[in-house]
């Protein structure tokens, strides 16, 4: 009969490796991504350079000052959904080259990747709500202080869930279609969700629809600073809602994606 006395039991148990904790935020791997994000000049048009243009075409039919805000801080959302949307979608361009196979044979958790990913877009969103909202106040847009805050904040905020719809179609979608499925979808989007004319042109039955939108509620929340309007809670719920979909789908996405590789 073998026996395994106590003093080999624990020579084994010394000997074997520690397991090492690794950090769900790698700052070398965020930093690359960020200047690699930066250096996207089609990124930064379109989710930049063009609500400015919105912005100062809109804002001269305005004669309010406070209608000039409302036209900002609506393509403020546009813009941050626009920059999140892009980032996540460009992990398609990744599959494509092999980058993200690489990464998967380096000690990155997958987690890490993904929130990587998330903290990028909302990095990049935040340029354009600055932006824009800036060149709005230079048009004349007035507001209270604490209500172009909460404004900037709100339209932030409301990038979230769009920074998961991007990462979902760059798992579901060819590089080379992912981008046009992004653009155009921010455009009908925002459209249908009252950030280029305001819902109260539509029926009921369309305003009913829109309300069931993803850009619907970031920009109720948006606006709620100083148009206060009634829908704020609902609002927020689908925000939350919204971005919660978007997230499983991008995590589904990512695991198949992980396993065909």
């Amino acid at each position: 009969m073998t026996t395994t006395s106590p003093t080999t039991t624990t020579s084994v148990r010394a000997a074997a490796p520690a397991r090492v904790r690794r950090p769900l935020v790698n700052p070398t791997y965020l930093r690359l991504e960020l200047r690699r994000l930066l250096r996207n000049r089609r990124t930064l048009v379109f989710s930049v350079v063009l609500p400015v243009v919105f912005v100062l075409s809109f804002s001269g039919a305005q004669s309010d000052p406070q209608g000039k805000a409302y036209v900002a801080v609506n393509f403020a959302v546009y813009g941050a959904m626009v920059a999140a949307a892009a980032t996540g979608a460009a992990v398609s361009v990744e599959r494509s080259s092999g980058w993200s196979r690489q990464l998967r044979l380096t000690p990155l958790r997958p987690a890490a990747q993904v929130a990587t990913k998330v903290m990028t877009a909302l990095v990049l969103a935040a340029l354009p709500v600055v932006v824009v909202l800036a060149v709005g106040a230079a048009m004349g847009g007035r507001l209270p202080a604490g209500d172009w805050a909460a404004a900037a904040l709100a339209a932030w905020l409301g990038a979230v869930p769009f920074a998961g719809l991007g990462l979902a179609v760059g798992y579901l979608v060819p590089a080379e279609n992912a981008m046009q499925v992004v653009g155009a979808g921010m455009s009908l989007l925002a459209m249908v969700g009252g950030l280029f004319v305001p819902l109260s042109i539509f029926g009921t039955t369309m305003r009913h629809v829109a309300a069931l939108t993803p850009a619907w509620g970031p920009s109720v929340l948006a606006r709620h600073p100083f148009a206060h309007e009634s829908t704020v809670t609902a609002g927020a719920a689908s925000l939350v809602v919204w971005a919660l979909l978007f997230a499983a789908a991008a995590a589904w996405l990512f695991r198949r994606d992980t396993a065909r590789v």
